[in-house]
Parts: C-alpha cells; structure tokens; sequence
C-alpha cells in the first residue's frame, strides 16, 4: 500500500514538473524557445503614459468662443468692429458651472461653449473676478461631463501636470511638465494673486483650461504665460490658478455674482529678522512682514500702523510668508476686525484693525 502511494506521488509531482516547463519553454502555442530560459535579457518596463488621466479629465475640458463689437474710436465714420476670441474652460458641476479666465470672456457680447463631444452650447456669465483672472460660466445640458476634483489637493513642487486646453483653436491638445513654484505673486502689480508656476506650454486658446495631475485630478486653471522682458527671451514659466484659490473664487461668484474682499490698505515686504532684513531667498527664516507702505486714511493708518513695523501674527495666527497674511486679509469680511501683533522698535504689540472693502482695479 505504501508503495502504490509512493507511485501516486512521484507521478503527481512529475505532472507538476512537466507543466511548469512547458509554461517556461513553449510560447504562442508549441512554439520552443530555448533562448528565453538561458538567454540574461531584461525585461522592459512597460512605457510610462498618462491616457487614463486625460481619459478621465479631457472630456470636462471644453472650448469657448466669444463675440463682441466695438466701434472704431480711429474712424471719422461709427464703424462697428466685431472681435472674436478664443479660449478654454472646465465643467466642474454637473448643474453646468463652468470655470474659465476674466480675460477670455471680459466685455463678450456672446460665449459659445463647444463640448468635447460635438455639442455648442450658449453660455451665461455668472460672475467674474479680475484679480485672480477667473469668471464663471453656466450651460443648461443633461449628462456634462466633470473633471475629477479632491478638495485637499496640495500641488508640490516637482509634481507632474498636464495642460488641457485648445491652443490656437488646433484641437484640443495635451501639454506636460512640472510645478516649478507655488505662491507666486502673478505678472503685474496685484499681490493678491496668489499662482502656481509651471512649465506646461500655454499658447493662446489655453487660457482656462484644466492643469490635472498624473491621475487625472484637476491642481489648477491655466491662466497665463510669462512676457517676454526687456529682449530677454523667456522660456518654460507659465501660471496657473491653483484649484483651491479657484474653487473658493467659483463658490463666491455663483452666490454673489462678484468676489468681495477685506482691504488692510498697505503693503509689506518678508524680513528674516527684527532688524529689518530683506529675506532674499524661500530657504530663508521667515520672521515677519515689515510695513513699507501704509495708504493715508486706510485701515491700516487709522488703526495706527506705522511705516517700519514688523506684522508676526494676525488673528493669533503666526505669519510665515507674505502671502498668507494677504489671504487672511482678502478671506476676511469688509468691516471684520482683526487682531494684530506686531513688533516695533523691539517692542511687541497689539493693534485693532476694522477692515475696509477691496476695490479691484479698474481698467
């Protein structure tokens, strides 16, 4: 009996033996191939691609097209100028609520949205918000598609982007690159604009479009590409409106139609130090926002701020950039009144300050 066990066994593990070599030695049916199993090839990786994140966000990119007229200040005649301009935008509610840049729709007559799946619907402008160069759309649609959102998305530096957008009216296309910085004070004079920097390519038509991450989520709207300054060729810096800037704009301009802001009225420079020192580089200690501008009858100078004081905290909340301390100022309530602390001439302080509303800038 013992024997005929034995039998059993050893013709068992011989059936296992023989199946596990044919799966080793034979390829595409009875094909043998000897040189696999001895041959010390590597195996290649399979290719990186990013075709599921742009499956999944692509669709909730869409293409807008604008209309409006003008006269011609230049004619002796009341010549009426039609001006057409091309942009991008992005669903981010299936109720039809669309982002995309002031500058592509500000002073359209008519916003024509093109879905990526052939529809052109009309478009209605919310809201819009110069400072961070956002504007919300509405389109009345069953089935839209939305691009994929996470509320805590914090783009890092290095992090891979794609650019989605509809670059000179080609098609859409797909640009890649990286973050290459995070809270940028923007192109112009308006430190409230808070941006992302990234080197995706952004041409005209892109404006609006989705910034998505590896997995497709969407990190920010493309707003922007860096000017060319003084003949010096400039490449690779382009800006983008991280999302969550994006979002809070969006919320506010679907409940009030325009973005309202708390206004300090002064400016300030990042210090490393009580003496006053200029901080130079991001890698520096930030200590505090050292007072250079203070605009006579604003806030800040009837609360009592002085040119040279150093701002630490504002509402009990520690500083540590420059930006922060303009988020909190433009988050809060005209009218709320915030609780500053301050250093000056070595001396810490505290000054009361009732907020005045922002005035966006006017053309």
């Amino acid at each position: 009996m013992n024997q005929f066990l034995q039998t059993i066994l050893k013709s068992a593990i011989y059936g296992l033996a023989i199946a596990f070599l044919w799966l080793v030695l034979f390829q595409q049916g009875s094909q043998f191939n000897f040189r696999k199993l001895f041959a010390n090839e590597p195996v290649e990786p399979p290719p990186i691609s990013y075709a599921k994140a742009v499956r999944a966000a692509a669709p909730a990119v869409v293409n807008i097209y604008t209309r409006s007229t003008q006269l011609d200040v230049q004619s002796y005649q009341q010549r009426v100028i039609q001006n057409q301009s091309l942009g991008s935008g992005v669903i981010m509610s299936s109720e039809g609520y669309i982002l995309t840049n002031y500058h592509v729709v500000n002073g359209a007559d008519q916003i024509v949205v093109a879905l990526q799946d052939g529809r052109q619907l009309d478009a209605v402008l919310i809201g819009q918000d110069s400072v961070t160069d956002l504007a919300v759309l509405f389109v009345e649609a069953p089935n839209l598609p939305v691009i994929p959102q996470q509320p805590d998305t914090e783009p890092q530096v290095g992090d891979l982007v794609l650019a989605i957008g509809n670059p000179l009216n080609l098609g859409q296309s797909i640009t890649q690159g990286i973050v290459s910085g995070t809270g940028r004070a923007g192109l112009g004079s308006n430190s409230y604009s808070d941006l992302m920097q990234m080197d995706a390519a952004i041409n005209e038509g892109n404006s609006g479009g989705a910034l998505v991450n590896s997995n497709g989520v969407l990190v920010g709207i493309n707003t922007a590409a860096f000017q060319r300054q003084r003949n010096i060729e400039v490449q690779g810096i382009f800006f983008a409106v991280p999302y969550k800037l994006a979002h809070t704009v969006m919320q506010k301009l679907i409940k009030h139609g325009r973005v309202v802001r708390g206004y300090l009225g002064m400016s300030g420079v990042p210090v490393i130090n009580s003496a006053g020192e200029r901080q130079i580089s991001t890698g520096q200690h930030f200590y505090g926002v050292l007072v250079d501008i203070v605009e006579p009858f604003g806030p800040a100078d009837q609360a009592g701020l002085l040119r040279g004081d150093i701002i630490l905290e504002i509402n009990k909340t520690p500083l540590n950039s420059v930006n922060q301390a303009l988020d909190i100022v433009a988050e809060s309530d005209p009218e709320a009144l915030l609780q500053l602390s301050i250093e000056r001439n070595g001396q810490r302080l505290n000054i009361s300050c009732k907020l005045g509303v922002y005035q966006e800038p006017t053309n």
